[in-house]
């Protein structure tokens, strides 16, 4: 068998990230996911006091920032057990909604689907369609979604000052409050783009989207109008199976939500016991049951990190990260490899909507799996969820105008102890574990979305799941293999890359 090598470069916001991939007759018999830059934020937490995180872990992502933030005073408030009014709650859910709104619309259409123009696609039937549309800078979805995009985090603006990097979320509920103003901006701001969603994206108002439940109801839709086969999401659906996404990149069949947008209606009461929105659990894909989910499962693996290693695998409120870089060992990557319940999983849009019973996407995982196709789908049937959820959160901050956005807590400092912070960002779950001793940060720990999806293989030598879901896959031109692509991008790993489509001249390195 004719057996190589390549090595493909990916850029992405948490450090760059590189894919090693053993093909044997152009098929993926191994790869190695290989995060290649190490920055330590945790290590930078050290020693200070603990409101520091609020300022500076936002700056961990320049995307996701707010879900940052949101988890860093999440774990305070639970180290603190500092009680949050329900209007504040409010603000902190509309801001994160409208962060993963922008972060989905620019990933699925100034990312994504602008693999769709690639020249390998020259000959299939919807290629110019996907030009017109999704053709970076010109296409008239790229820029609409770069244009709408812009204009979602005006609203975190309004609350929290500025977008990226606010640092408006402190213990006790939020800096600003819901002003009739900010209610009423931010209400336009939602209107204007909803409507480009329903034009372009969808093709029909966002009710009638929403109101489909089913595989067959879909597929119906999809061919019952022009508008929706020429939608956004209809071209995109169409491309992705024509060219056959909704039959590769499974990866692992067990998937982790920590829950979406904490219920206003609950506060007051903190981990394990808090209810969210969207709701919290574990998707067994050995059993397709849906279990509670319990933090304390939560294990980080080293053995194939650039870690000074330890046994097995550690939960976070355990776990250290002292950087020991030893390139030419069987080490290969910067992130560690979380698991839970010793098992390998995924996060993502498509494990927060099975786990919370979404009827439409659940039924087509049940139909197809969880492929290529319908990770991206979801992501951006999410939009629609959050655009309609977003609108009546404003609903209720107006209803009850002058209620409290703060409950002062004791001006003395978060007392010592531990707590977490467990939020959904637009990747998915994202945590943060702290420990404060003698009034200062003694550890704090970080578990990311990439860092669940991106996973080294464990203590045991099992493969993290875009590993996985590469492994079998079989490449047309090695050369240029916009597959992986296609599989790697469906999970969101590169929000502000400027690298759209893989660039054999400079991107790809290959050994015979």
């Amino acid at each position: 068998m004719a057996r190589r090598t390549i090595q493909i470069d990916l850029n992405r916001v948490e450090g760059d990230l590189d894919f090693q991939l053993e093909l044997e007759d152009n098929k993926v018999v191994d790869a190695r996911c290989i995060g290649s830059l190490y920055r330590g934020f945790e290590q930078i937490l050290m020693s200070r006091k603990p409101k520091d995180s609020l300022v500076i872990t936002p700056r961990i992502c320049g995307i996701c920032g707010t879900a940052q933030l949101n988890a860093a005073v999440l774990a305070l408030e639970h180290i603190g057990r500092i009680p949050v009014p329900p209007t504040a709650i409010r603000i902190r859910n509309l801001c994160l909604m409208a962060e993963t709104v922008q972060s989905d619309l620019r990933q699925s259409f100034m990312f994504f689907t602008a693999d769709f123009c690639h020249s390998k696609y020259v000959d299939r039937p919807f290629y110019e369609k996907a030009r017109a549309a999704f053709l970076p800078f010109k296409g008239s979805v790229h820029r609409g979604a770069l244009e709408h995009s812009r204009h979602i985090v005006e609203i975190i603006a309004l609350f929290g000052g500025q977008w990226p990097h606010s640092s408006y979320m402190l213990p006790g509920g939020v800096t600003t409050p819901a002003s009739s103003r900010h209610i009423i901006d931010s209400l336009s701001i939602l209107n204007k783009l909803t409507r480009w969603f329903e034009q372009a994206i969808i093709g029909t108002d966002l009710d009638a989207w929403l109101a489909i439940q089913s595989a067959d109801e879909f597929f119906t839709w999809l061919t019952a109008k022009d508008a929706h086969a020429d939608s956004a999401i209809g071209l995109f659906t169409l491309m992705s199976r024509d060219i056959g996404l909704h039959n590769t990149g499974f990866g692992t069949p067990h998937m982790i939500s920590y829950g979406a947008y904490d219920d206003p209606d609950d506060a007051g009461t903190f981990p394990p016991h808090r209810k969210h929105l969207f709701r919290a659990g574990f998707l067994n894909g050995d059993t397709g049951d849906i279990e509670p989910f319990e933090q304390a499962e939560i294990t980080e693996h080293v053995r194939y990190s650039w870690f000074q290693p330890y046994q097995g695998g550690r939960h976070p409120f355990q776990g250290q990260t002292i950087p020991d870089y030893q390139p030419h060992s069987d080490r290969y990557t910067w992130c560690k490899a979380p698991r839970y319940q010793n098992k390998v999983v995924q996060t993502g849009p498509l494990a927060d909507a099975l786990i919370d019973g979404e009827p439409l996407i659940r039924s087509l995982y049940q139909a197809e799996g969880g492929n290529a196709w319908l990770r991206q789908f979801a992501r951006l049937h999410r939009t629609a969820r959050l655009l309609h959820k977003m609108r009546e959160t404003l609903r209720e901050l107006a209803a009850q105008p002058n209620a409290p956005h703060m409950i002062s807590p004791d001006e003395k400092e978060i007392p010592d102890g531990e707590g977490f912070g467990l939020v959904t960002a637009a990747r998915g779950a994202l945590g943060h574990w702290v420990q404060i001793t003698d009034g200062v940060i003694s550890r704090y720990q970080v578990v990311t979305p990439t860092a669940w999806n991106a996973s080294p293989k464990d203590s045991e030598g099992r493969h993290g799941h875009w590993e996985s879901s590469l492994i079998g896959l079989t490449v047309d031109d090695p050369d240029d293999p916009v597959e992986i692509g296609h599989i790697i991008r469906s999970h969101d790993p590169c929000l502000v890359c400027t690298v759209h489509l893989l660039d054999t001249g400079k991107r790809i390195t290959v050994w015979p």
